[in-house]
């Protein structure tokens, strides 16, 4: 198979799959190294195709296809407070795409997170804390943002209210 045929392969099968899709699948799935996924996908996304990449795997975003409303909250709170606020937002039946913090040397960094169930969150949590690296919030302070998917604008307003009152809203 040719780099464009598994190209095309590739966006195929992230576009198609209803989960998250790892490159070493994708790598096993056509017979290449994980290498060479990543390679790809890079060039996938230099073409304008959009493409999330987490820890967990690939996607295409959905989020504005099936009409719900996107907004970005401004959150403060220690690491500790992280899966509370988390909760917060899922429990409201919102996925929280992203978060995004300001550094001081490089800009804006943004971390893909796509977490729609508790599960979700205690498996981010745990790979957190089995793993030598901090949150993103722990570079800024604990300020970040956060972009969520829900139902509308008013579901919206209710999730800001929600951390409003657990004192997480910047």
């Amino acid at each position: 198979m040719d780099a464009e045929s598994r190209r095309k392969q590739i966006l195929n099968t992230i576009t198609n799959s209803t989960a998250l899709v790892s490159a070493s699948v994708l790598a096993k799935e056509l017979n290449v190294s994980r290498q060479v996924i990543v390679g790809d996908v890079a060039l996938l996304r230099a073409e304008g195709h959009e493409i999330i990449a987490t820890a967990r795997g690939y996607m295409i975003p959905m989020f504005k296809e099936l009409g719900q409303y996107i907004g970005k909250i401004a959150c403060k709170h220690t690491a500790d407070d992280s899966m509370q606020e988390l909760y917060t937002i899922i429990d409201a039946g919102s996925t929280v795409i992203n978060i995004i913090v300001e550094h001081e040397i490089y800009g804006e960094i943004t971390g893909n997170l796509n977490l729609s169930s508790r599960a979700d969150i205690d498996a981010f949590i745990d790979r957190v804390k089995n793993s030598n690296n901090k949150l993103l919030s722990e570079l800024t302070s604990g300020i970040h943002l956060h972009t969520i998917a829900c139902k509308d604008k008013g579901h919206f307003d209710q999730i800001y209210t929600e951390l409003k009152n657990k004192n997480f809203v910047l």
